[in-house]
């Protein structure tokens, strides 16, 4: 199965559990409203955001009531100003208000992706490095999120254990060296990328005469980082790795390394203040 599809059937799945835990055996307070009275409304931004997340709030009102109507106003990756409309919408007034809460959930947490990605990208836009997510996400969200990521202009680094290999401290120990490892991922996995965690320059040569594709810098120095590009000269991309923020991560990518990995993205997220308003 290739991402896409891997994308959408998480993206499916994901929609089901999210109505079925807040919607249960029926919403009660919707049955307050007559069965066939119509509505129509519009869904806000309280707060500038980077949008992300169209196909999660389509896919909620989709399983909800397929009769309701959207017209969005924007698309995934556009940036959206306080007060802005992102989207209206009609159709059977209980279903708007039962599928409410729920698509509201999925835009403003991926839209909170979004934005801090595009807030991180902004700030490194005048070097060439390229700012990736990790495997620290929402459990059950991971597809979703990296998906947010890119709509904020950073990158995927790896979707999870099986597409790439990144030989850490551990596994190096349990294999017996770089080498070793190197050699044997290459065995296991011909053609898929191979990443090894280094936390010193001894490491970092051990790496790249074992042939890694990617050499994790983990918590160097910038004047580490800086000699390790010197040293690497492009024989092996070069990723920044360990707890990096807003204050180190410019002065990190002009250090020349290639890519900087960033938790953050995706484990420190803040939903974005969003608010649906009906006609009256």
């Amino acid at each position: 199965m290739n991402y896409d599809d891997l994308l959408e059937e998480s993206r499916v799945e994901a929609v089901t559990r999210s109505l079925r835990e807040d919607i249960g055996d029926g919403d009660i307070t919707a049955r307050l409203i007559p069965a066939n009275r119509m509505a129509s409304g519009r869904v806000i931004t309280r707060e500038t955001a980077v949008i992300a997340g169209r196909a999660w709030v389509e896919e909620v009102f989709l399983q909800v009531d397929p009769t309701v109507e959207l017209d969005w106003h924007v698309n995934d990756g556009d940036a959206a100003s306080a007060g802005q409309t992102l989207f209206t919408l009609s159709g059977n007034a209980r279903s708007l208000l039962t599928a409410e809460r729920s698509a509201l959930n999925w835009l403003q947490a991926l839209s909170g992706t979004a934005t801090i990605c595009a807030s991180y990208a902004a700030r490194v836009a005048h070097t060439g490095v390229r700012l990736l997510d990790t495997r620290k996400t929402v459990p059950g969200l991971r597809l979703a999120q990296k998906y947010a990521v890119t709509c904020g202009g950073c990158h995927n680094h790896r979707i999870g254990l099986y597409d790439a290999f990144l030989i850490k401290e551990n596994h190096i120990a349990a294999c017996g060296s770089i080498a070793n490892a190197v050699r044997e991922a290459r065995r296991i996995a011909p053609g898929k990328p191979v990443e090894v965690e280094t936390e010193n320059h001894d490491e970092l040569e051990q790496a790249l005469a074992a042939g890694a594709d990617i050499i994790m810098l983990d918590e160097f120095s910038l004047e580490g980082m800086r000699e390790a590009v010197r040293l690497t000269a492009s024989a092996a991309k070069l990723e920044a790795s360990g707890g990096i923020n807003e204050k180190t991560l410019v002065p990190i990518a002009e250090t020349g390394v290639d890519y900087i990995s960033i938790g953050a993205l995706t484990k420190d997220i803040r939903a974005i203040d969003l608010s649906m308003r009906l006609d009256a």
